[in-house]
């Protein structure tokens, strides 16, 4: 049939991979350094994906294409995550290889730990030390299966939190694993989901949520607790509420 569909000029096109995590249907992946469109009926026509390439290399067209297949496209997500799950680390650059190449912003990757200081004898030039031990940390990006989710103490953030709250680091990521995202402007049922699964999966020792007080990122919490409800799992949970002129509201 004749449909709406996308075209990715390779021409232009310069593999940097921001257009990737856009489709949700996972319809694009960058394959020997170009974005391609992988199959005709994981790609809905709608066009997420053509604001986010800085190239200008996506357009629709309508041509001669497949049907959008909805069911097509959930067996595709499901399988996209059990490859992210084949994953090995390489020691030497603390690199998690073997998952597939997608978003070059999705590669898993252990960062390492920072020098720990007693709070009593860290000075103004330790201010900038980051406690972020591990990448990537959108939601939508960290696969449930990612080795640093394992028994870890997991901090659910709204993305507007660090720039009310300086002190993030060493307040909140200190032996922490991090998420975060926008429970406004996110998908929230692929983001329910994404933590439920990783509830499921990750063996949580703990879950802390931390918005602002603004009314639309209260998501966040009732996310949390559909995720926690739906999962079946009792585990320590906690909310902290960071005021908009900074400083800790509650938690």
């Amino acid at each position: 049939m004749k449909r709406k569909i996308v075209n990715i000029d390779e021409e232009l096109c310069d593999g940097c991979g921001q257009c990737v995590p856009s489709c949700a249907e996972g319809a694009i992946q960058v394959i020997d350094g170009k974005a391609r469109l992988i199959s005709e009926v994981y790609c809905d026509g709608l066009g997420a994906c053509l604001g986010e390439c800085p190239q200008g290399a996506i357009t629709i067209e309508e041509r001669e294409a497949e049907d959008f297949d909805e069911s097509a496209v959930k067996r595709h997500m499901s399988q996209q995550i059990h490859e992210q799950a084949k994953v090995t680390v390489n020691k030497q650059d603390h690199v998690h290889e073997g998952i597939p190449t997608m978003c070059p912003s999705a590669r898993l990757m252990d960062l390492g730990r920072s020098e720990k200081k007693p709070a009593s004898k860290v000075s103004a030039s330790d201010a900038g030390i980051s406690e972020l031990k591990h990448w990537p940390v959108k939601l939508r990006l960290v696969p449930p299966q990612a080795p640093f989710l394992k028994d870890a103490d997991l901090m659910l953030i709204a993305d507007c939190v660090p720039f009310a709250f300086p002190d993030l680091h060493r307040t909140f990521l200190t032996d922490r694993s991090v998420i975060i995202g926008c429970p406004k402007f996110d998908d929230h049922d692929n983001d329910l989901e994404r933590l439920t699964a990783i509830l499921n999966t990750a063996n949580l020792r703990s879950l802390t949520v931390v918005h602002m007080e603004v009314p639309c990122c209260f998501g966040y919490w009732n996310l949390c607790q559909q995720a926690l409800k739906d999962s079946g799992k009792n585990i320590p949970f906690k909310q902290v509420i960071i005021g908009i002129r900074g400083g800790i509201k509650t938690g």
